[in-house]
């Protein structure tokens, strides 16, 4: 039978967590960008060889999205995008993070966390990202092509621009008020449509 556990994080609490992602940005601080999405990466191949609690899953989905957005030849992000999703990933390349991954479940807990404070400021990325994968599936459902040969097909540019420009003006509307009050959650489960993911679907 379910049962449901539901928690807050006071101010306190959040202070804690950003202080540490701060601590792992300054400690991950020299590497590049490459060595970023891998230990990123290899946290998810990580993951994926466990057992894991949905809530923990859930948010280690919403990483692979946020790897994915990064390396998708279709999406291409400008340089700047780029670099506010490279630098909110930087606490996954610190080995010394809260709480060790190689301790079981509990280790990717901490992880769950940072990555939920990641989604709440990049949620407007996130949410391009999404619906542009879905439009690309859809269109090339349609052409009867597979989304994955597509790369950065004429057809898919207005598209992402647009989307891209969406996303852009909801930052700067957005600017200036935190993380807000949006959980970064707007889509419930996994996205069906393809993207470069590394995360193991189940």
């Amino acid at each position: 039978m379910p049962l449901a556990i539901s928690f807050e994080l006071s101010d306190r609490d959040l202070e804690h967590f950003t202080k540490a992602i701060k601590a792992a940005a300054d400690t991950a601080g020299d590497k590049t960008s490459e060595e970023i999405m891998e230990a990123a990466g290899a946290l998810l191949k990580g993951a994926g060889d466990m057992e894991l609690p949905d809530f923990i899953f859930q948010r280690l989905d919403k990483l692979d999205a946020l790897i994915a957005m990064v390396r998708d030849e279709g999406w291409a992000l400008p340089a700047e995008d780029r670099q506010r999703v490279l630098s909110a990933l930087v606490y996954f390349a610190d080995p010394q993070d809260i709480i060790p991954d190689s301790v079981p479940v509990l280790g990717y807990f901490d992880d769950a966390i940072a990555i939920e404070l990641c989604v709440r400021e990049l949620k407007h990325e996130i949410d391009a990202y999404e619906e542009f994968c879905d439009y690309r599936q859809g269109e090339a459902d349609r052409r009867g092509m597979d989304p994955a040969s597509v790369g950065r097909a004429d057809w898919l540019g207005s598209r992402r621009d647009e989307l891209q420009d969406r996303m852009h003006r909801q930052r700067s509307r957005d600017a200036g008020t935190g993380y807000g009050n949006s959980s970064g959650y707007a889509r419930e489960g996994y996205t069906s449509a393809w993207r470069p993911g590394l995360l193991r679907v189940r």
